[in-house]
């Protein structure tokens, strides 16, 4: 069981808790045990995705018409921390309930709505979103990935990197520049891409040294042919778009990241209660009890902070500035506190039967996606 909180969280009422105990029971009978042969084969089954649209676990924040439960993000939230909590970090929902979506959702014809919203929120269709080029990283107005007009269609083509769900995807929001692509972000817009479209390919599952069962690919564009009715809001307008959802996604990662170093501290705890050096159980040592005393505190500060940016988000008030400074304190923090945690372990923290061991190299990729922690400090300098 979690240690107590100096300070009680106040963000969930006995619904909420409710949808958490349904959540972890799926996650212990149908997720864990087939984790380790996902990161064999460096993606998810689809069956998991099915499984979890049937018992409400995808798209939570969506209106009920269109498939979803109609919550707020809270419940969102709690998906975050479960899947966190327990290591399962090649499960590719978030990204796709929490960032593909509100994109239609928001700023989706109507068209585009019913064809894709309801059997998202099913679990038939797994979605990514493709903004991440080889040559550009966090610099999304440098993207070179173009669509050019002809007629009823644009003709794309170029390239993306490091695309969460792209390899299972049935569809992906693709970030690309219509006309003059040296126009910066003025012509950033996004575009609905069908898997299964001519001169639309998928690169094998990237090699990567942690979360190795996330499905995460390049994608390739050769001449394909997309009606320009597939066009998510106004021409151009595809920056504005990514600026005002990115700050939720920037706290979506402030979420694990204080969920999972709260899940290792936990288990640290435990094994440095269980484990005995020089006839004493290592808790018993002063380093040790100060090592975990400041974790648990610094643990705590990130815990109110991230729960009262929740607050903000579900009010419509999240600042920018505050998502950038969640994003990149939290994960900054996860990372510390993996690698103490680690350390605890002594030698079995490097063995990866340990869940520490996996939480210490999965966490490693969040001060990078996301838009890298230097950005973060970026935007935050420009708010001052």
């Amino acid at each position: 069981m979690p240690e107590p909180r100096m300070i009680p969280r106040l963000l969930f009422n006995s619904d909420h808790e409710e949808f958490r105990q349904s959540l972890r029971r799926f996650l212990q009978a149908e997720v864990l045990p087939r984790h380790a042969a996902w990161e064999e084969q460096g993606f998810v089954d689809r069956d998991v995705w099915q499984r979890a649209g049937e018992l409400g676990f995808l798209c939570t924040n969506m209106p009920e018409n269109y498939g979803g439960s109609g919550v707020d993000r809270k419940f969102s939230t709690i998906v975050l921390e479960e899947l966190a909590s327990s290591n399962a970090s090649g499960i590719g929902w978030p990204l796709h309930s929490d960032i593909v979506a509100p994109y239609l959702l928001r700023y989706g014809s109507e068209e585009l709505k019913q064809a894709w919203l309801p059997k998202m929120a099913a679990g038939t269709a797994i979605t990514a979103i493709a903004m991440t080029e080889p040559g550009t990283g966090s610099d999304l107005q440098a993207i070179q990935t173009t669509a050019i007009e002809d007629g009823d269609d644009y003709i794309v083509n170029g390239s993306k990197i490091f695309i969460t769900n792209g390899y299972n995807s049935d569809m992906v929001v693709v970030a690309v520049k219509v006309g003059d692509k040296s126009r910066g972000a003025k012509n950033v817009s996004l575009l609905v891409i069908e898997a299964g479209r001519p001169g639309f390919s998928k690169g094998k599952p990237l090699k990567k040294i942690g979360m190795k069962a996330q499905d995460t690919c390049e994608l390739f564009f050769d001449n394909v042919r997309v009606p320009k009715s597939n066009i998510i809001g106004q021409v151009g307008a595809g920056f504005t778009m990514l600026m005002q959802e990115l700050a939720w996604e920037r706290l979506l990662i402030a979420i694990t990241s204080v969920a999972n170093a709260e899940a290792m501290l936990t288990a640290t705890i435990e094994y440095t209660r269980d484990r005995q050096a020089f006839g004493r159980a290592v808790s018993s040592f002063q380093n040790t009890r100060f090592k975990l005393a400041e974790m648990k505190t610094e643990l705590q500060i990130a815990r109110v902070f991230v729960d009262r940016c929740v607050e903000l988000e579900v009010a419509g008030e999240l600042r920018v500035d505050a998502a950038a400074a969640a994003k990149y304190w939290c994960s900054d923090l996860q990372g510390k506190v993996l690698d103490q945690c680690l350390q605890l372990h002594g030698g079995y923290g490097f063995m990866q039967e340990y869940p520490v061991a996996r939480a210490y190299i999965d966490a490693r990729a969040q001060r990078i996606y996301g838009g890298t922690n230097e950005i973060m400090k970026e935007i935050i300098s420009r708010s001052i």
